[in-house]
């Protein structure tokens, strides 16, 4: 079973919103999942993502994927983070 990191959108037409989830490669975009980790709003500028990142930690560690978009999201995160420390 390949688990990947990704959005599963939420929100109404023209406001989206996301959460970011853990889930398995076959699932659709918004169906079932394994675990939330995360949101994601994109209406905000910049966007605003929150993570609980031990949980993003735990299931990097057993092999779950993130999608190019999360992955990107989690760079720009990370970068965010580091200059504001």
């Amino acid at each position: 079973m390949a688990v990947h990191i990704r959005l599963a959108r939420y929100g109404s037409k023209k406001n989206p919103f996301y959460r970011v989830v853990v889930t398995d490669q076959r699932s659709p975009r918004d169906g079932r999942f394994l675990e939330i980790i995360g949101t994601f709003d994109p209406s905000k500028n910049p966007g605003k993502l929150e993570l609980k990142s031990d949980r993003l930690a735990y299931w990097s560690s057993v092999g779950a994927l993130a999608t190019d978009t999360v992955a990107g999201l989690l760079r720009r995160h990370a970068r965010e983070a580091g200059a504001s420390a």
